[in-house]
């Protein structure tokens, strides 16, 4: 059945529910379009299907398609045995999800970033490629038209056969939801992977919890690769403000497993911390779209990895 054929009125429509992810160099507009992609549907679910050993940031749910928004770690040259495990973990990834979207941004020239990424995705064959050149907002249509024939062209240069190259804006919602529409019938068919779980609050606390664990563990991981657990003990709105200018108070508390390992979140005069707090809650604020007043702390939780009533408490 061709794509354009397709009925409205068939009653065996095809359902397709799959994988994609989006890569690029940090700052090629990932997240901001997976939030966009999502909408406010957004569903970030605790129970994975066996399907993926990833982090869902989010589901796309449509009457005939569910398309699950995966994470991978990010790639970069490696310069430890570190380093290349996370590649081959990447590289993983890349194979076992049904599309990747390779982010480029729009004001940006094709740099050594995008190209080391781009040689990489050339090796993996089997899964369709779609370029996506984000934040034309920022530039006007010369500039744009240059980026897409620079995108079509590294293609060819590496042999790699984009399925689609799309520009979008994910701060303008341009071309968002044509996007789902280029990524959906390159998924396979199935049914749903997810519950249409709309969003409730707990879902919205996990998603912050997982926002600061990220933020804890980035710069550390080695040290402390997995004794971190993260839970948002409150979100409430400040009282007393302007209906213009709200404010959410969270309050969360960053468990770790021995005291040796305080210091090492905390870090010299609580500048890891305040880090931490930092860069937490740009993307929090982004995720809730409201700003938010971040209040951390690090307690010690005895050996939470290996007890089942604490693991209960931290959510696991």
């Amino acid at each position: 059945m061709g794509r354009m054929s397709a009925s409205p009125q068939s009653s065996e429509a095809v359902h397709r529910s799959g994988f994609a992810c989006f890569v690029g160099r940090p700052n090629a507009g990932k997240s901001t379009l997976t939030n966009a992609l999502v909408g406010i549907k957004v569903a970030i679910t605790s129970s994975r299907p066996q399907t993926t050993r990833h982090t869902v940031r989010g589901i796309v749910h449509r009457p005939d398609a569910q398309l699950i928004l995966v994470d991978t770690p990010g790639l970069h040259k490696p310069r430890t045995l570190l380093g290349e495990r996370l590649n081959d973990v990447v590289r993983s990834t890349w194979a076992e999800v049904d599309v990747i979207g390779f982010c480029v941004p729009a004001d940006q020239k094709l740099g050594p970033g995008d190209k080391y990424i781009a040689k990489e995705l050339a090796g993996v064959r089997k899964t369709p490629k779609i370029a996506i050149v984000t934040k034309t907002d920022l530039v006007d249509d010369k500039v744009l038209r240059e980026q897409l024939l620079a995108i079509a062209e590294l293609g060819r240069e590496l042999g790699i056969e984009w399925a689609e190259i799309i520009p979008v804006s994910a701060v303008a919602d341009v071309q968002v939801g044509l996007l789902a529409d280029l990524i959906i019938p390159l998924l396979p068919e199935g049914p749903q992977l997810y519950a249409d779980g709309d969003l409730t609050d707990e879902p919205e606390q996990i998603m912050v919890a997982e926002l600061i664990r990220e933020a804890a563990l980035e710069g550390v991981r080695d040290e402390l690769p997995h004794s971190i657990a993260v839970v948002v003990e409150e979100m409430i709105p400040r009282e007393d403000r302007p209906k213009d200018k709200p404010l959410l108070d969270i309050h969360a508390n960053i468990y770790i497993e021995r005291s040796s390992q305080k210091g090492i979140i905390i870090g010299p005069k609580g500048a890891r911390l305040k880090d931490v707090g930092t860069k937490s809650r740009k993307h929090i604020e982004a995720l809730l779209g409201t700003p938010v007043f971040l209040d951390l702390h690090v307690k010690i939780a005895k050996d939470w990895q290996r007890d089942p009533k604490q693991l209960r408490k931290l959510g696991f």
